[in-house]
């Protein structure tokens, strides 16, 4: 709602005052007199000129509209008429208040609000990422220095270590070694795992974080590391002197950190 001004307001009550007089005298010499004496009080309290208002009463007197043409008294007749019509309605605190007209917010501005679900790799990624580097360092440094590391005696190379395996992390590798050529055990097949691997967000562009919805991500990491960890496992435990497949209830184990 807009409050309409008080000079606005003022000047409708006059009209209407004077509107109400005229009816109740009956249009007699008392009427004229009445609007008389109102049209000297509306061009005391108004801007309007009284000849204006006058004609504008004896128009509405014949029956004729109250919407008079601009171009034949002016658009300040039809600013007078147009006020003396309205119906004055009260508000809260007694306020004189009308509905001009019904706007809809989307015409004058945008509200339609965007959902921002993205964030600035600096600061917001690379301060996390490097704390947590440097909460890594200074954890490996610490432990260093209270735990030593797990070292053997030195190398005889005159007498190779029987069963000699690689690290656990590669010793899915050398498993592979034992089953292939060593062409397709080292490249082809850990190839085609990695290729797969950096394919995988490609071909499955859910958005969804949740496991249940991400069928197709789940699945081929599920693969990939049950792959991986069943060949480590054989390697570390069950492979002994000669790198023979051995039982580790029966024969003891063949492994070292």
């Amino acid at each position: 709602m807009t409050e309409i001004p008080e000079h606005l307001r003022k000047r409708a009550e006059e009209a209407r005052q004077k509107a109400d007089g005229a009816k109740a005298a009956g249009g007699g010499d008392a009427a004229a007199a009445g609007g008389s004496s109102a049209a000297g009080s509306s061009d005391a309290g108004s801007k309007i000129p009284a000849h204006l208002l006058e004609r504008s009463k004896s128009a509405k007197q014949q029956g004729g509209s109250t919407a008079v043409s601009p171009a034949a008294v002016g658009g300040a007749v039809a600013a007078a008429t147009a006020v003396a019509d309205a119906p004055l309605m009260t508000g809260p605190g007694g306020h004189t208040q009308r509905l001009l007209t019904v706007v809809k917010s989307g015409s004058i501005q945008d509200i339609k609000m965007k959902p921002l679900d993205k964030v600035h790799t600096w600061p917001h990624l690379i301060v996390v990422e490097f704390g947590a580097a440097l909460f890594c360092t200074a954890f490996t440094t610490i432990f260093s220095i209270f735990v030593n590391a797990p070292l053997l005696t030195l190398a005889n190379v005159n007498q190779t270590p029987n069963p000699s395996k690689a690290p656990w992390y590669f010793l899915g590798l050398q498993e592979l070694l034992t089953m292939f050529h060593p062409m397709v055990a080292g490249v082809t097949i850990p190839g085609i795992g990695l290729i797969i691997l950096t394919q995988a967000p490609y071909m499955d562009k859910n958005p969804s974080n949740k496991p249940e919805d991400r069928k197709f991500a789940v699945s081929i990491f599920t693969i990939f590391m049950m792959f991986w960890a069943v060949l480590v496992l054989i390697g570390s435990f069950f492979r002994g002197p000669g790198f023979n497949f051995v039982f580790p209830w029966a024969d003891g184990l063949f492994f070292e950190l």
